[in-house]
């Protein structure tokens, strides 16, 4: 994903926290019907924010998988590992017949 439209970026390559937390819900990621929730409680989720970034809702797993990253991979003191569904990302599948 590209720059952010809109924002003005510090060094080190992230969006000033004014500016981080300034956005409103734009649409779903994949724009489409909404998930299937477990119950009223958890429902995980995928949006597009008006200053386009994406925020996820999903189960926090950054403590089961901290010792299991990629090399290279890092998760910040103020960020957390979000588990979704894969549907919810790649969409409904389609049957090539």
């Amino acid at each position: 994903m590209g720059a952010a439209r809109g924002v003005k970026w510090r060094s080190g390559g992230r969006p000033t926290r004014r500016r981080l937390f300034a956005a409103d819900w734009a649409q779903r990621c994949p724009a489409g019907p909404v998930p299937p929730c477990a119950d009223d409680e958890t429902c995980p989720d995928v949006w597009e924010l008006d200053n386009g970034d994406v925020a996820v809702i999903g189960r926090d797993l950054t403590a089961q998988y901290a010792s299991r990253l990629p090399e290279g991979v890092r998760v910040g003191a103020d960020e957390r590992l979000v588990v979704i569904p894969g549907g919810l990302v790649r969409g409904p599948e389609v049957d090539p017949r």
